[in-house]
């Protein structure tokens, strides 16, 4: 009489794991839960009696807390064919602190996928009293992947002040309408963190009571918050009229916290519109703000992408004083320009900002501006372009290749043979023209 074939394949299995063979002993198991799936055979998450089939759940578990990487990788895919019968032994591994951590952490994401009420408090344990950051991060994961089963629990820790933060930010990540009313009972929590989580959480969602509770964050004495409350409402531009978002997020520009101002910057230039292109340029005119803001301002006016904000831009290009990064960068944005209907005006405006003063003996702006009307192909610049190839400095002659060549490299090169054999250039541009032919 021959032994089942289950039976010998834990036998085999069995020796493999003597002798540290995790990819064969994983091989093994995954031949075993393939047997189990024939019809007629035993379903594993009803085979806690079976002496075989928990010999193979006892070889899962060696391999996840002793294997290495590859095999707890393995090994864990298969684990969860074990059903029910196996979380009470994955819990048992999960509350082992002497346990590897990378064991703790590959059961803590079993048990994320496995529906079941012991799962939910074994995972709350792990993430408020393990001191690994891993750990704690994979916790949170698994219970959010408990889904609405998990929600009653953290609500209950919500009680409490030494679990309210973990709760709001479990609560958040579970991303079920049903969050809304517990997280809404602490967005004015004594603690900035637990009002931040709240109301990070609460923003993803379109509920009619939630925008109002951002507008009146808008004012809250941290600055984590108002930030906060700032990115949730910039999503909302159905409802900008209805909340005068434009003005009330306007006022945060001003903000004491200057990563508020940047924040308020973004979310103007999201909203869009003429009202906020006002206020965007205000605050680049104003009191001298720090460079980061004076960056995000710049690229919040790019963003609107009308004639009003490219007029600003050009102005704020002239200002004395402006930071070159700063001018750099609206060179950088004119040739990103995100409305094409536009792009005739700004190459003009951009062929304008090569015979400034300021512009004409720098040669990093000029390079700067010939890519930036390359990459608008504009027919107007490419007389502009190839001017500058009869320039002394070799990386700006470069970069004007560079440019003619994103404009319409076909018509440039005609241009420049035409030129060169024509003879009536000068010096420096026939000098230029040879180099950039031979470039091509």
């Amino acid at each position: 009489m021959s032994l089942p074939p289950e039976f010998l394949l834990t036998e085999q299995a069995t020796d493999a794991a003597r002798d540290g063979n995790w990819f064969v002993v994983a091989n093994y198991l995954e031949q075993l839960l393939g047997i189990a799936a024939v019809p007629g055979k035993q379903d594993t998450s009803t085979a806690d009696g079976d002496d075989d089939w928990q010999r193979s759940l006892f070889l899962a578990l060696h391999v996840l807390k002793t294997g290495d990487f590859q095999a707890r990788w393995e090994v864990a895919k298969l684990i969860p064919a074990f059903g029910e019968g196996a979380i009470a032994a994955l819990v048992e591994l999960l509350q082992e602190e002497e346990a590897d951590e990378d064991a703790r952490w590959f059961t803590a994401r079993i048990l994320g996928n496995l529906s079941h009420a012991a799962v939910i408090p074994a995972l709350l344990d792990l993430w408020q009293n393990s001191s690994s950051l891993d750990l704690q991060t994979i916790a949170a994961e698994a219970l959010a992947h408990q889904g609405k089963q998990a929600i009653a629990v953290l609500v209950g820790l919500l009680d409490h002040p030494e679990t309210r933060l973990l709760a709001v930010q479990a609560l958040a990540q579970i991303r079920n309408s049903e969050t809304i009313p517990a997280l809404l009972t602490v967005v004015q929590d004594p603690e900035p963190a637990v009002r931040a989580a709240a109301l990070e959480a609460l923003s993803s969602f379109h509920d009619r009571p939630i925008p109002s509770v951002l507008v009146a964050a808008l004012k809250d004495v941290a600055a984590t918050v108002r930030q906060i409350a700032i990115r949730g409402l910039s999503v909302r531009a159905d409802l900008a009229r209805e909340l005068n978002l434009v003005a009330v997020i306007g006022d945060r520009l001003w903000d004491v916290n200057p990563t508020v101002c940047q924040e308020a910057a973004i979310a103007l230039g999201r909203l869009g519109g003429e009202e906020a292109r006002v206020l965007l340029s205000r605050a680049l005119a104003g009191p001298v703000a720090p460079l980061n803001l004076q960056l995000v301002l710049v690229q919040a006016l790019a963003r609107i992408g009308t004639d009003t904000a490219l007029a600003c831009l050009i102005e704020s290009f002239c200002q004395p004083g402006l930071p070159a990064q700063v001018r750099y960068e609206i060179i950088t944005l004119l040739g990103r320009w995100p409305q094409p209907s536009l792009y005739p005006l700004v190459a003009d405006a951009l062929i304008g900002l090569l015979q400034l003063p300021l512009v004409l003996n720098d040669a990093g702006l000029k390079s700067a501006i010939a890519l930036a009307l390359g990459q608008l192909q504009q027919p107007t610049a490419m007389d502009w372009l190839i001017n500058l190839l009869a320039e002394p400095n070799q990386s700006l002659r470069l970069h004007a290749i560079a440019a003619l060549k994103a404009l319409d490299a076909h018509g440039a090169r005609q241009r420049l043979t035409s030129l060169m054999q024509q003879g009536d250039a000068s010096d420096p541009l026939w000098e230029g023209a040879a180099i950039a032919l031979r470039e091509w």
